[in-house]
């Protein structure tokens, strides 16, 4: 097998644990993990539960879509890693008797690569990409609770290897009366490679996770909170950078992590924050933190800015613009790009 296209099956599940700090070697299939617009990446979260006409919101969140959704597209461009990038095209509309659908293209190019046999010689370049096509749809019981799905087949294609995935995410939202208040309770990647790499099988990066949001009613801004990775409870690892148990090299003591430091650290692993505010009836400025992501990258630094994320809106009565910086770890940050139009 080429050297480099060894790496390159590699890379996507690296992604993924770059971008979202997995729990190393569960899953692969990168594009499925992945944020896609600017204004969810914004406020740090992975969707947004949240009442608004915004078709952003609805293509991660297909329980929150909605018929002022439909006749809109979103355009979302995302640069990544030394020539490799993602980005997403989506458009709602609205059908009479079965109700509002998305239909999305979403890509993530890892750029070219040199490959070369056993013996290193140079065998030509060749690309590697995921490649998903979606499908959204979502229903509204009443006027304050609603269920949605995304139906999410990926294609990845590294040199001459192809693999496939059938995925869906299933959502429920409720939403108050007076439409300051929003939870989500979503079941994310349910499914499973249907033709594989070389025979071996590579589980899905399924997540079971809950948002709330809440517009205070005299205040210019919305908070958001999200508990992710509900399906399991450990998330922390063995970091030899901060390990939970030291010896002193003098004395020989040993020194343990404490049972409260311990828990209260993975607990936190499990949470995003965010906020976003409103400048006007126009521009919007948003802030979000994982504190999980801060944790696995911070190296011997005390404070870096790995799982901060923050971004800014324009909002018109034709188009949405977003850009958000969210950032990964300490070498590199993504920068969202993403219009919204209202034909």
């Amino acid at each position: 097998m080429l050297i480099c296209i060894s790496m390159a099956f590699h890379f996507p599940l690296s992604v993924s644990h770059s971008v979202k700090a997995q729990v190393a070697g569960l899953n692969t299939l990168a594009v499925f993990d992945l944020s896609s617009v600017g204004r969810t990446a914004g406020v740090g979260m992975d969707y947004l539960a949240l009442f608004d006409d915004d078709l952003t919101i609805g293509i991660d969140n297909p329980s929150l879509l909605r018929s002022s959704m439909a006749g809109s597209g979103v355009l979302s461009f995302i640069p990544m890693f030394d020539g490799s990038n993602m980005g997403s095209l989506t458009y709602a509309h609205e059908f009479d008797r079965f109700g509002t659908v998305t239909f999305g293209f979403h890509f993530v190019n890892y750029g070219r690569f040199h490959g070369y046999d056993e013996e290193d010689v140079y065998q030509g370049d060749f690309g590697a990409g995921d490649y998903s096509l979606s499908l959204g749809w979502g229903l509204w019981i009443d006027s304050n609770f609603s269920l949605g799905v995304n139906f999410k087949p990926v294609l990845s294609q590294y040199e001459q290897y192809t693999a496939f995935a059938l995925a869906i995410d299933l959502a429920g939202s409720y939403v108050s009366d007076n439409r300051r208040f929003a939870a989500t309770l979503m079941g994310r990647n349910i499914g499973a490679q249907i033709v594989t790499f070389d025979q071996t099988v590579s589980y899905l990066p399924f997540e079971l996770s809950a948002e709330v949001s809440y517009k205070l009613k005299n205040a210019p801004f919305r908070l958001f909170f999200a508990a992710t990775e509900l399906q399991r409870w450990n998330l922390r690892y063995d970091d030899p950078l901060h390990p939970t148990t030291t010896t002193d090299p003098f004395t020989g003591e040993v020194t343990k992590e404490s049972w409260v430091v311990g828990t209260l650290d993975n607990l936190m692993r499990h949470t995003l924050f965010g906020v976003e505010l409103n400048i006007g009836k126009a521009f919007f400025a948003r802030v979000g933190y994982s504190y999980r992501q801060n944790a696995e990258m911070r190296g011997f630094d005390a404070f870096n800015l790995s799982g901060f994320s923050f971004g800014i809106g324009l909002h018109t009565r034709k188009f949405d613009f977003s850009y958000s910086r969210r950032d990964y770890h300490l070498a590199q940050a993504l920068n969202y790009l993403t219009l919204s139009y209202r034909f």
